[in-house]
C-alpha cells in the first residue's frame, strides 16, 4: 500500500483557551527528521552557479525573435551565456554602488534579461525585490519606497510609468537599466530625476569593463522580498533566504526522484505566469537545478497557443482559469462533431478513466483512446507536454478527472504560499485517489490542522477539518518591516495560511475553505469581499451588499439589497410602477444597478477581477432575525451563502462560460 504521509506527533484537545490542534504530518521522505541538506545547493546562488559549470552548453534561456511584428522561432542563450551575463550584470551594480543587501527592483514581463538580473543578485548577495503594477494602484511606488529599492531593471514599456510624475518614489531611484533600450526623451527624463539610465547593452559593457569579484550569501541571507497583495491596504513584503530556495530546490528532487519518470536536461518548461509570483519563480529554479530549458511566451497571453506550439513544452505549469479554458476549448470542439464521433469520445473516456480508477497509469490506462482521440487534447500544447501543475487556487474536480484522462500526460495539483516559498502539499502522479486535493506534505514542510471553532471546523471531527498550518524549511523569515504582522501569524514556529482544509486517514490535503473574509479566484487572485462591499455601498442605489466568488471560478457575482427610495425615484422617472418587491423582480432594475455598480468601480479604480458580473436583487435588508447578520451588523457569509445558494448558483450558470 502506498504511504502518502506520515504522522510524526500526535494532536491535542484545546486547553486553557488554547485552540485544539491536529496530528502533525511530513511526507514519508522525511518520517524521522529532513533529509540533510546538499552541501553543494546550499544557496539560491548555488542552483545557479552548480548549473552553469555543470552544463555550460546545455540551452538555457529562450526568448522569440519578432521579425517584421510577427514572432519568428526561439532563440536561444546556454547557460554558459547565461552565467556571463551575470557576472558583467553584478559587476556594474557593484560599480555604480550596490553594496551586500542593496535592494534591487525588476519590473517587466517574464524574459532572460529578468533572469540574468535575479541572478546577478544572488551572486553578489543583493537582494531581488519584484515589481508588479497589477497588485493595485500604486503598488509600485509603495513597494520601491517600502523595501527601500535604489536600483530597477525596468522593461522598456514600463519606464514611462516608473518616471510618471505620479511615481513618488522616481526620486529616490539612483538607476534604472532597461532590459533592451531608451529613447532620448526617457533618458532625460531619468536625468531630470537624478536618477542614472542604462541600456542593457551599456550596462553589460560597463560590468565587463569593470570586473568585479563575485560576493556569494550564505544560507540564511535575504534572497528576495517577494510583495504580495494584502486584504485590502498596501502589499506586504514577504522575506525568503537563500536557504528557503536552495531546500524548495532540494525537496523537489528527492520527490521526483521516487517516480519512473525522471526530469533529464532535455525538459523545456513555457514560462508565462509571472516572475514576480512564487510560482514561476520557483518552478524555473528548479529547471536551472536540472539544467534543463526555460523559454518565454512572447508576452501576449492570447497568443499563448501559438507559443505553445513553437516552443513544444514537456512541462506546463497554470493557475485553474488556464486549465478550465483548454477544457472550454476542447468542449466546444466536441459539439462541432457529429453525434457518432462525439459518442466514440465519450466511450473512449470512460474507459480510459475506468482503468485510471482500478490503478492503471495513465500511459497504459488505454493507448488504443490516447492514438484515436486524446492525442490530439495533447497536440493542443504542443504535443510533447509530460507533467502539468495546477496551483495558485482550487481546480474543479470535473476539469481535473478532464485533464488527467485525456492530457496524455501527469497531472498534478499542489498547494502553498509566498510565505511557504511556493511548494506546501503536492499530490502523487497517477494517484486517482488524489483527485480533488493538493496532495500530501512536501519533503521539507509539516502540515497540521488547527480548530476553527467561530467555523465550527475542528480537527478532531469526522473528517478532521480546521485551519492549515505549516512548519519547515521552506517557511519565510517575516513579513518585511511588519513584525505585528509577522507575529499574528506565526505562532510557536508555525505559520497560519488562513486557509481551511479537511484531511483524510492517509494524510491527504483538500482545500475547503478561508478563515477570514479574502478568497481566490480561479485565476490565483485574492479578493478581499469587506473592501469591496465597503467600495460598492457608496452606490447610492445600493443600500447593502454581499460580495461573494467562487475559488473554481473568475467572476464575482453579488446579492444587492437596493435602497428603496431611490429606486422608486428610478422607477418613477423611467415609467415603472408597483411595489418595491415588485421593482426588484425588474430586469431593467438589475441591469441599471449592474451599470451603477461597475462605474463605482471604475471611479475606485479597481481591478478587473474585483468588478461584480452578475447580481440578484433582496428586497429585504439582511437583518439578525433572519440569521444572516450579527447583532453588530457583521455579515455571517457561511449564512448567506448557504441562504442565497439557489441563486447564486443560478448567476454563475448565466454568466459566460457559466456551465460547470
Amino acid at each position: 500500500m502506498t504511504v502518502f504521509a506520515v504522522e510524526v506527533e500526535s494532536g491535542r484537545e484545546g486547553q486553557d483557551g488554547q485552540p485544539s490542534v491536529g496530528p502533525v504530518y511530513r511526507n514519508p521522505l522525511a518520517k524521522n527528521e529532513f533529509p540533510p541538506p546538499d552541501p553543494c545547493m546550499a544557496t539560491s546562488w548555488d542552483v545557479f552557479s552548480v548549473a552553469a559549470e555543470k552544463y555550460p552548453g546545455n540551452r538555457m534561456l529562450g526568448w522569440r525573435e519578432f521579425v517584421d511584428g510577427k514572432a519568428g522561432h526561439y532563440l536561444w542563450k546556454t547557460y554558459k551565456e547565461v552565467y556571463e551575463e551575470v557576472l558583467h550584470v553584478g559587476s556594474a551594480l557593484r560599480t555604480l554602488g550596490a553594496e551586500r543587501g542593496s535592494r534591487i527592483g525588476i519590473y517587466g514581463s517574464n524574459c532572460p534579461q529578468w533572469v540574468v538580473a535575479m541572478e546577478a543578485c544572488n551572486g553578489h548577495s543583493l537582494i531581488c525585490v519584484p515589481l508588479y503594477d497589477t497588485l493595485g494602484p500604486g503598488a509600485v511606488d509603495f513597494i520601491i519606497q517600502h523595501a527601500e529599492i535604489d536600483y530597477v531593471f525596468v522593461q522598456d514599456k514600463k519606464v514611462k510609468e516608473l518616471l510618471n510624475s505620479n511615481c513618488v518614489s522616481a526620486g529616490r531611484l539612483k538607476l534604472i537599466v532597461c532590459f533592451t533600450s531608451l529613447t532620448r526623451e526617457q533618458k532625460d527624463d531619468a536625468a531630470s530625476h537624478g536618477t542614472k539610465s542604462y541600456t542593457w547593452n551599456e550596462f553589460l559593457q560597463m560590468g565587463k569593463e569593470n570586473p568585479t569579484e563575485l560576493s556569494p550569501p550564505q544560507p540564511f541571507d535575504i534572497c528576495t522580498i517577494m510583495y504580495t497583495s494584502g486584504t485590502s491596504g498596501d502589499p506586504k513584503g514577504v522575506v525568503l533566504t537563500h536557504e528557503n530556495h536552495a531546500m524548495y530546490v532540494r525537496g523537489v528532487d528527492l520527490y521526483m526522484e521516487q517516480f519512473e519518470d525522471k526530469m533529464t536536461v532535455d525538459d523545456v518548461f513555457l514560462s508565462f505566469l509571472p516572475l514576480a509570483h512564487i510560482l514561476d519563480r520557483m518552478i524555473e529554479e528548479y529547471f536551472f537545478h536540472k539544467g534543463a530549458s526555460v523559454g518565454y511566451y512572447q508576452g501576449d497571453i492570447n497568443a499563448l497557443r501559438e507559443d505553445l506550439m513553437e516552443l513544444k513544452p514537456t512541462f506546463f505549469a497554470g493557475v485553474p482559469r488556464v486549465f478550465e479554458r483548454v477544457h472550454e476549448g476542447i468542449l466546444k470542439g466536441l459539439e462541432d462533431l457529429n453525434p457518432r464521433r462525439r459518442m466514440i469520445f465519450d466511450l473512449l473516456y470512460k474507459y480510459k478513466l475506468a482503468w485510471m480508477k482500478l490503478g492503471y497509469k495513465h500511459r497504459r490506462a488505454s493507448p488504443l483512446a490516447d492514438l484515436l482521440a486524446f492525442r490530439k487534447v495533447k497536440a493542443r500544447l504542443g504535443g510533447r507536454i509530460r507533467l502539468m501543475i495546477s496551483g495558485g487556487a482550487p481546480l474543479s474536480t470535473e476539469v481535473e478527472e478532464f485533464m488527467r484522462v485525456t492530457g496524455c500526460a501527469f497531472f498534478n495539483q499542489g498547494y502553498g504560499l509566498t510565505e511557504t516559498c511556493g511548494l506546501s502539499t503536492i499530490a502523487c502522479p497517477d494517484e486517482m485517489c488524489m483527485m480533488g486535493t493538493v496532495g500530501a506534505p512536501s519533503v521539507y514542510s509539516e502540515v497540521r490542522l488547527e480548530e476553527v471553532p467561530e467555523m465550527g471546523y475542528s480537527p478532531f471531527a469526522d473528517p478532521p477539518r480546521g485551519e492549515i498550518c505549516v512548519r519547515g524549511k521552506t517557511v519565510f523569515a517575516g513579513y518585511h518591516k511588519n513584525p505585528e504582522l509577522t507575529k499574528e501569524v506565526m505562532k510557536d514556529g508555525w505559520f497560519h495560511t488562513g486557509d481551511i482544509g479537511e484531511m483524510n486517514s492517509d494524510g491527504i490535503l483538500k482545500i475547503i475553505d478561508r478563515k477570514k473574509n479574502i478568497f481566490k479566484l480561479s485565476q490565483g487572485e485574492y479578493v478581499a469581499a469587506e473592501h469591496l462591499e465597503k467600495i460598492y455601498g457608496f452606490t447610492s442605489i445600493v443600500e447593502d451588499i454581499w460580495v461573494y466568488g467562487d475559488s473554481f471560478r473568475s467572476s464575482l457575482v453579488a446579492v444587492v439589497a437596493p435602497h428603496e427610495g431611490n429606486t422608486k425615484k428610478w422607477a418613477e422617472l423611467n415609467g415603472y410602477t408597483g411595489s418595491f418587491s415588485e421593482l426588484c423582480a425588474l430586469e431593467q432594475l438589475r441591469n441599471y444597478i449592474i451599470l451603477e455598480l461597475k462605474f463605482t468601480a471604475e471611479k475606485n479604480k479597481l481591478r478587473g477581477f474585483e468588478h461584480i458580473k452578475g447580481i440578484t436583487l433582496e428586497p429585504k435588508p439582511f437583518d439578525v432575525e433572519s440569521n444572516l447578520v450579527t447583532p453588530t451588523m457583521k455579515k455571517k457569509r457561511a449564512q448567506l451563502l448557504k441562504h442565497y445558494q439557489m441563486e447564486i448558483d443560478k448567476l454563475y450558470r448565466n454568466l459566460p462560460g457559466g456551465k460547470k
